[in-house]
């Protein structure tokens, strides 16, 4: 992959992984109308992944620090808030049904799911979810761990390319009575086990596989990567305190179209 298209990529998944219009869906768009392999490209994705994850890491490291905090008061029998116990529980819970699908659909997701027809199929339902979630959810509850494990099934429909783990995550929250504020902040420390996880795997795969991915087109890709996705997550939480997510749904409309035309031509 030359420098070019690895930053590319990079900024597409900074921009794409927390603003709701589906990272894996654009990567897998990005190649196809560079003319890059689709299959086998999981790997690559998942070190983009990590740059992107970290800047979750930074942007809210008070959030972070206090959770390692939480686990570290429990592990003492030391006295912890309650509010903090309760985003703890619901992040462990919340986790759990990605990565129980994660890992039954591991070899799924490198070929089956690399293909511009199951990134339309993902972009239209992830875009019904926003839909539904914006119009209809009621802002009337607080995070609780039951909610915080069913938001997890949300995130667990973004296996599927298209459909947006930010985008589900968000409108599980707001189906479930979140706030668009609470939601948004769950939606992004949600991701930190799963994405860290999930990257660090595919890092580890590569290094016993002997995987020359560890070149300046890489490193340049996921330093855009990290960056963009800095800006990213900044704007998301600034729109969101006073916007629905109506814009993100014209756009994935528009994509859609824009894709099926391209494809049938």
């Amino acid at each position: 992959m030359s420098i070019f298209e690895s930053i590319f990529l990079g900024f597409i998944q900074g921009a794409t992984e927390f603003i709701p219009i589906s990272s894996s869906g654009h990567l897998i768009l990005g190649r196809y109308f560079l003319g890059i392999d689709l299959v086998g490209t999981i790997a690559f994705d998942a070190i983009l992944q990590l740059a992107t994850i970290l800047a979750v890491f930074v942007y809210f490291y008070k959030d972070v620090l206090n959770l390692f905090k939480t686990v570290w008061n429990f592990i003492l029998r030391k006295e912890n808030k309650k509010e903090d116990i309760i985003l703890l529980q619901a992040i462990f819970l919340g986790t759990i049904p990605a990565l129980f699908f994660g890992l039954i659909l591991e070899n799924t997701m490198d070929t089956f799911f690399r293909n511009i027809y199951v990134v339309v199929g993902g972009l239209f339902l992830g875009t019904l979810i926003m839909y539904f979630a914006d119009k209809y959810a009621k802002s009337d509850k607080v995070l609780n761990k039951r909610r915080g494990f069913f938001v997890g099934f949300f995130q667990a429909l973004a296996l599927v390319p298209g459909v947006s783990r930010s985008g589900a995550t968000i409108s599980g929250g707001l189906f479930l009575g979140l706030n668009r504020e609470i939601a948004t902040r769950f939606s992004f420390l949600l991701a930190l086990p799963i994405i860290t996880g999930s990257g660090l795997k595919k890092l580890l795969e590569l290094l016993n596989n002997g995987g020359n991915y560890f070149d300046t087109s890489l490193f340049l890709g996921a330093i855009t990567a990290f960056i963009v996705g800095l800006l990213a997550i900044h704007f998301l939480i600034s729109f969101l305190k006073k916007n629905s997510l109506k814009v993100f749904i014209y756009y994935r409309i528009i994509l859609i179209c824009v894709i099926l035309i391209f494809t049938f031509l």
